[in-house]
């Protein structure tokens, strides 16, 4: 008897939803080492400037945007040239950017992803991972921008 070769299709918004859920409490994007000033430095501090890297990998590992980056400007650019657009109303899936918060001397905005029943997962910068919150840090923190890309739906 011969094996009968199976068609496989990828649900791909099931697929990029459950690679969010799973990412929660993992240490794989804490670390990118690169020199500067002739340095070799952990440039992500341990997971305290993650955000931007974790929400970036994931979305290219579903070919939703061109490269990896390190911040939340050049994700997000790198997301507007690649068919993500604005968008009203959050649903799952949505990568959600928030208001600049300061930390020391420094601000930062901050990006991650809506998972439904107004709860978010982002990196922590005080656990140095991703994990679930409410989507307004219970109300701590305004969402500046929410985010849909069509191959999604």
């Amino acid at each position: 008897m011969k094996n009968k070769k199976q068609k496989i299709v990828p649900v791909l918004r099931d697929s990029y939803l459950q690679v969010i859920k799973n990412s929660k409490g993992t240490k794989l994007f804490r670390n990118f080492f690169a020199t500067v000033d002739g340095q070799k430095k952990d440039v992500l501090q341990g997971g305290d400037l993650s955000c931007a890297y974790f929400v970036s990998c994931v979305l290219k590992i579903f070919d939703l945007i061109g490269k990896v980056h390190l911040t939340v400007d050049g994700t997000e650019a790198d997301m507007k040239r690649s068919g993500w657009h604005g968008k009203r109303n959050v649903e799952q899936g949505c990568v959600l950017i928030w208001e600049a918060e300061k930390s020391g001397r420094e601000t930062h905005r901050h990006i991650g992803f809506y998972i439904g029943n107004k709860k978010a997962i982002s990196n922590s910068s005080e656990k140095s991972i991703p994990v679930e919150h409410s989507s307004t840090f219970g109300g701590k923190r305004s969402i500046q921008a929410i985010y849909w890309h069509k191959r999604l739906e």
